[in-house]
């Protein structure tokens, strides 16, 4: 009744308004009498309106800002995904899509589309956001450098760094003095021009170079250490000098400017002496995320706004006053990984691919039209790679690298990547550069980015280095070795179970080691210690409580299942256990391009590849590319399907045909090293007619009596199989229990499926 009543009252309600509303309407145009109010007189003149009313809107200003960050962060999307592809950095994707969209492309072939997305009129909303993202990106580059690294490793990193600035600085303005009549703007000072060349071939990209360290595995080593840390100093020193060279650009020689870096030096030392610990008290007063309120994340955003606001005014630049605020931030890490993570997402995925669009708005490569041009871009090019990629080289050297890590140390110096176009649009926005010379720069920070990655597979090809020594270790142990692969920790804890049943009375010659491969565009360089610490932890206490010696190994690619193969061939595993991780756009175009299945390895995908099979389920999982790109190896690979396994004391087997006969291997071993009672299952008769699997079923009984059973049936209740703690099949007779749709699909226990 009370449903009822409910309707009535609603009803009733909503019919009486409705009618009020339809009266005042009515009669309230009697009240336009004498006001010349004009109304459509038929269909076709409301569908007209109707139209008009479309295309004013589509026109308005917020439309069409709103339209050009969908096409944005599409394309940006849909370049850095191509770009991580083939082994780069997702940021050169998305510096290729801002050149697409300007005219170099888009302008030039498709002009309508351009104008009508693009209007000139439009550009100076897309900077300003652009501008915001650069101030919140800054503002995190500063938080993720790590004083304390600078403070341990300073002789070396400052040597290094201030050679790589100083010796390209220096080849900059040599050729500044070259090409100064002919590509400098009219009114540019020669000072000017040459500062600006000069510090375009002196940056460094610290944020592309901490990801390409990373994905290579060598962030825990002396080598990406020095490199990161080198690049942090160098990130430091570059933005000091660029805030100086502003200045002076700005004044028009060092004289006049001397005001203003005197100015931002005491503006510099208020940030360090003042502003500095009276964030890091509020720090220590408020030190988790639970504890940080709204009005406290303010202050902090207040410091940012005013910091970038100081340095405008001042005459540096609000970029660099947005590095420094995030420089003085508290130096307890976990601390800026509360604000990095409040401001990154944003930041990166929405404002800063406004920023290469922009930048490719204003990058017209269609003016160099001449072969004289693209040999004076090739000219700048070389120096650039001369100056950065040697002047570091030989500082490593040095200060005592070897040859190799030098060379590998000056590849990631000369890496330029966003931070080149944050300093080529100052010069640009300052008329310091004209669009050719802005080009010619642009096409170099790209391709200085873009070579940094083949550049060290070629030195470690020269030098016939095996980066991965940790895997080459498990190699030569003459153990048996189960690798575990998991995407989460309570996976790892299941699998980890399963195979200490396999070796658990053989603990000294054996070897478990548990992996996790994250994709390279789902992390930060600065939280990735404290990640990989918390992700095993669950691992490492479970298997204390099995008494179970067991490796970590973290990792970051570009390309996670082929990573998991090679550390499967080069460790020379007996068998791979893996976790099943399912996603809705799993191995879709759609969802490799949004990132949706970022951190997911599909089992069926992975076992076509380790094995050189077809996919045993379902041929759309994964595309064809993926599928010829990867090699093929022999090594078993086990697919856990966990339902929460607590122990592995009751194991079924059932038995199909001669793929599963292959398995009682396994079973043998779960009776030798952990006393499981194995229940062999002959479904179709199948010992009946091969006497020789029944011989070794008998044998196996003879050596552990009481352990090993053999029983005929066709069909498994569901308190069997409610008993069992775990099933092991091979993979072709799972796929024939799907294809029939068994009844067994619904009860069974954990699965283990395994692929010979």
């Amino acid at each position: 009744m009370k449903k009822y009543k409910n309707t009535l009252f609603y009803v009733a309600v909503i019919g009486f308004f409705a009618v009020l509303i339809y009266f005042i309407s009515q009669h309230g145009v009697t009240l336009e009498t004498g006001r010349n109010v004009q109304h459509a007189q038929s269909g076709n003149s409301q569908w007209t309106d109707f139209i008009n009313s479309m295309i004013f809107n589509l026109k308005h200003p917020l439309a069409i800002l709103l339209a050009q960050i969908v096409t944005i962060i599409l394309a940006a999307r849909l370049f850095g995904w191509m770009s991580n592809k083939i082994g780069q950095p997702a940021v050169i994707g998305e510096m290729i899509a801002g050149i697409v969209l300007g005219p170099s492309l888009l302008g030039m072939y498709f002009p309508e589309i351009s104008s009508t997305l693009f209007p000139k009129e439009s550009l100076g909303n897309i900077q300003f956001l652009s501008q915001i993202g650069l101030i919140f990106f800054m503002y995190t580059i500063g938080m993720e450098l790590d004083l304390k690294i600078l403070k341990n490793k300073a002789h070396e990193a400052v040597v290094i760094s201030h050679a790589s600035i100083i010796f390209p600085f220096a080849l900059g303005m040599g050729l500044a003095y070259f090409i100064y009549q002919e590509f400098a703007p009219a009114n540019a000072p020669f000072l000017s021009f040459a500062l600006f060349t000069g510090i375009s071939m002196s940056v460094t990209a610290f944020p592309v170079l901490a990801r390409i360290v990373q994905e290579r595995g060598i962030h825990k080593t002396k080598l990406g250490t020095i490199a990161i840390t080198c690049a942090a100093a160098d990130d430091i020193t570059a933005w000091c000098i660029l805030a100086v060279v502003i200045a002076i650009v700005k004044a028009g020689d060092f004289g006049s400017a001397l005001y203003v870096i005197l100015l931002a030096v005491g503006y510099v030392l208020f940030m360090i002496k003042i502003v500095r610990p009276f964030l890091h008290r509020i720090s220590t007063i408020y030190p988790t995320k639970s504890t940080i309120t709204r009005p406290i994340i303010a202050i902090f955003f207040l410091v940012l706004i005013l910091s970038s606001y100081a340095t405008e005014v001042i005459g540096i630049h609000a970029l660099f006053g947005a590095f420094m605020a995030g420089a003085i931030m508290p130096d307890n890490m976990k601390f800026r990984n509360i604000f990095i993570e409040k401001v990154e997402d944003v930041a990166v995925v929405v404002l800063l691919p406004l920023f290469f669009v922009y930048t490719g708005l204003r990058t017209e490569i269609g003016l160099l039209n001449d072969p004289h041009l693209w040999k004076i871009t090739g000219l700048i090019i070389l120096v650039a790679v001369t100056g950065k990629f040697v002047g570091s080289a030989l500082a490593a050297k040095f200060v005592g690298q070897n040859w190799r890590e030098s060379l590998v140390i000056g590849a990631l110096m000369n890496t330029r990547g966003l931070m080149e176009l944050i300093v080529l649009n100052i010069g640009y926005d300052l008329g310091v550069l004209d669009a050719e010379i802005f080009a010619m720069l642009v096409i170099m920070a790209l391709i200085t980015t873009f070579m940094t990655g083949p550049l060290i597979d070629f030195i470690d090809k020269i030098f016939k280095h095996k980066s991965d020594e940790q895997i080459l270790e498990i190699s030569a142990q003459p153990k048996y070795k189960i690798l575990l692969n998991f995407n989460s920790p309570d996976k790892g804890k299941a699998l980890l179970r399963i195979a200490n049943a396999f070796i658990k009375k053989d603990n000294e010659n054996s070897l478990i080691t548990g992996m996790h491969i994250l994709k390279s565009s789902d992390i930060e360089h600065h939280a990735l210690e404290e990640r990989e610490s918390k992700f095993f932890a669950p691992l490492i206490e479970e298997a204390e409580n099995l008494q179970q010696n067991v490796t970590t190994m973290f990792k970051v690619s570009t390309d996670t299942i082929q990573e998991t193969i090679d550390v499967a061939q080069k460790g020379d595993y007996d068998l791979m256990l893996t976790s099943v991780r399912n996603s809705i756009y799993s191995g879709s175009f759609l969802g490799n391009i949004l990132g949706f299945t970022t951190k997911i390895i599909d089992p069926d995908i992975l076992i076509e590849q380790v094995k050189g099979r077809e996919n045993m389920f379902d041929h759309s999982a994964f595309d064809e590319r993926t599928k010829q790109l990867l090699n093929k190896t022999n090594i078993p690979v086990g697919i856990v399907l966990e339902k929460g396994i607590e122990k592995v004391e009751k194991v079924f087997l059932p038995l199909f045909g001669n793929n599963d006969a292959d398995l009682l291997k396994y079973a043998q071993r779960l009776i030798s090293n952990n006393e499981a009672q194995i229940i062999i299952v002959d479904v179709s008769g199948y010992t009946k007619k091969h006497s020789e699997v029944k011989e070794i079923i008998r044998s196996i009984e003879n050596i552990a009596p009481n352990h090993i059973s053999l029983l005929y049936k066709q069909s498994l209740d569901k308190e069997f199989l409610e008993e069992m703690d775990l099933m092991i099949v091979s993979i072709e007779s799972w796929r024939n229990l799907i294809e029939t749709k068994s009844i067994w699909i619904s009860n069974v226990p954990t699965t283990l499926i395994i692929a010979e």
